[in-house]
């Protein structure tokens, strides 16, 4: 074991160098060697409370060269911030200071600042291993309140601290090669663990699931199968003749095919919901290849940003070739409301989210660069795609396929039940899909909006398999209760039945919120809540198109099967 020490005061000598990228060499697995003598440099990083992980800051937004912020440093000491440094890639972090909290009556509250570090580092060689930070065998320095007092040798006075910043460095040799060190690295968390292999919560949500299914399908089916017995019992000639002194779904098949009003807008929640249908498939697919490093969340962002880009051209065309079908006139318009549909409101809360980082100094607020780029990949491959794709749809869209004819006056719809109202449609509807969710949508928030490394991505795809399955399943169930009543305004009803699953996880984001993590304050809680909107919207766009199209696909079967019987 080797020892080093060193010291900085005054004016704060840079030896810590303020460092937001990683190593390009380390990146691609190549290991930095050192010879004796050489220099390994400790990279600045961030700061940041630790309950909010996505608020963070430059390391020298805090007072820690500037004794003169005694308060504003004690401030982030009792929010319990802590410090990232890199070397050689290799994350450091700790706490700025140290608090502790006793007795009742007289009630202590002290508050310390950790003027000494040790570090530890880990050695292969001529190659760094692994590397930490502890402050085991330290004292920290009393940050008192108030001004005018000498506190443990040193200088308070004025509102001014003067302290001296040491460190010291222990060599360890490891016989961990480097090409293993992701494994030590593993092992090792400043952050606390919660994700655990949650096989038997998974298997019973999935019993769950089947068990659902099958009922559904088998009662429906039963169902079905006893209407077509009677209904084609004196079926003697076409389908116009079939509502001579009956009721259910049969008599409404004169209306049933009805084209819904505001067209323009349902075509565009189609072909969104169709675009991030494809874009979560291939984001789950990409991460079972193995595409993304668990160890670095920015990479599926990236990706989904890049796939959200490329795959306008299916939200244009899904959305422009089935306005078409259902003689919907003004395409510019549906191409345009598809292109902004998402993007709108994805903007305004990003740009929310952003401002309010940019006023808290936070480092995940985009530079103006950043943000040129991004408008600029919307604008010259997201929008351009849109178009092309509403183009080729609108070209290759064929006429709607009923297998009956729709008559110019509507019928009248009778009085439905209670049960069968839009809003107790949509609450089963979100309910079920959500309750085969539940349990993996607790591991992604702690993934996504906490320090966990998600990899059960085997499990992932199937719990998506069962989300589809489940919300196709429902929304067929809840439409042939619609058409039973003699209600054939199922078209919106479909969407809105299914897509409610967005309400629902976004309800579980504010209980999330509450009661399982310890977030808190205005920069966290805006970008939180702000994001939790947009997935909810993504979850309702997804949802209601399957929801749709599957209703669609049973309502034209069941037609088609009375008419050919």
């Amino acid at each position: 074991m080797h020892r080093g020490t060193g010291r900085t005061s005054g004016g704060c000598q840079r030896m810590m160098v303020l460092h937001s990228v990683l190593i390009l060499f380390s990146f691609l697995g190549w290991a930095l060697g050192y010879k004796q003598g050489d220099n390994v440099t400790l990279y600045v990083n961030k700061v940041g409370p630790y309950h909010n992980p996505q608020e963070t800051y430059h390391y020298y937004t805090l007072p820690v060269c500037r004794p003169e912020k005694v308060d504003e440093l004690r401030e982030a000491i009792e929010e319990l911030y802590y410090f990232e440094f890199v070397l050689d890639d290799i994350p450091i972090w700790g706490f700025v200071g140290y608090i502790e909290e006793s007795g009742f009556l007289p009630h202590s509250h002290k508050v310390g600042l950790w003027t000494h570090l040790d570090f530890n580092i880990e050695y292969n060689g001529d190659s760094v291993i692994f590397a930490n930070v502890s402050v085991k065998d330290v004292k920290p320095v009393p940050l008192e309140e108030g001004a005018g007092a000498a506190v443990g040798g040193v200088g308070v006075g004025g509102g001014s601290l003067t302290v001296t910043h040491t460190y010291s460095v222990h060599w360890f040799e490891s016989s961990l090669p480097y090409s293993r060190r992701a494994e030590r690295l593993r092992d090792y968390s400043f952050f606390p663990k919660t994700l655990e292999i949650h096989w038997l919560s998974i298997i019973n949500s999935l019993v769950l699931v089947v068990l659902l299914l099958g009922f559904v399908i088998i009662i429906l089916m039963r169902v079905l199968k006893n209407d077509f017995a009677r209904y084609n019992v004196e079926e003697e000639g076409g389908c116009d003749d079939l509502d001579q002194g009956d009721n259910g779904w049969k008599i409404i098949h004169t209306d049933v095919f009805r084209f819904p009003p505001f067209k323009s807008l349902l075509c565009a929640v189609l072909g969104v919901g169709a675009q991030f249908l494809t874009l979560a498939t291939a984001i789950i697919l990409m991460a079972l290849l193995g595409m993304f490093n668990v160890h670095r969340h920015g990479a599926i962002n990236s990706a989904a940003i890049v796939l959200y880009a490329l795959t306008s051209c299916v939200s244009g065309y899904v959305s422009c070739s089935f306005y078409t079908q259902i003689n919907g006139q003004r395409w510019v318009w549906n191409i345009i409301l598809t292109s902004s549909l998402f993007s709108a409101p994805l903007f305004f809360t990003w740009s929310v989210v952003n401002s309010v980082h940019w006023w808290s100094g936070s480092t995940q607020a985009l530079p103006a660069t950043t943000v040129l780029l991004l408008l600029g990949a919307w604008l010259l491959v997201g929008f351009p795609l849109t178009i092309i794709g509403g183009i080729v749809g609108k070209n290759r869209a064929g006429s709607f396929q009923a297998p009956c004819r729709t008559r110019n006056i509507p019928r009248q719809i009778p009085a439905q039940p209670w049960y069968k109202h839009t809003i107790v449609h949509m609450a089963i509807g979100g309910f079920l899909p959500f309750s085969a969710i539940s349990v993996e949508l607790y591991y992604i928030f702690a993934t996504v909006w906490g320090r966990e490394h998600y990899t059960l991505y085997g499990i992932l795809l199937c719990v998506f398999a069962i989300l589809l399955s489940v919300g196709a399943c429902i929304s067929v169930a809840l439409t042939y209760f619609l058409l039973s009543g003699e209600d054939y305004q199922w078209w919106w009803r479909s969407v809105l039945s299914t897509g409610s699953t967005g309400i629902f996880i976004f309800v579980y984001s504010v209980f999330y919120y509450r009661n399982r993590s310890s977030m808190s304050g205005l920069v966290q809680s805006t970008e939180f809540f702000g994001y939790s909107l947009l997935t909810a919207m993504v979850f309702s766009l997804m949802l209601g198109s399957v929801s749709f199209w599957s209703s669609l696909a049973f309502i034209r079967y069941i037609y088609r099967s009375l008419k050919m019987d």
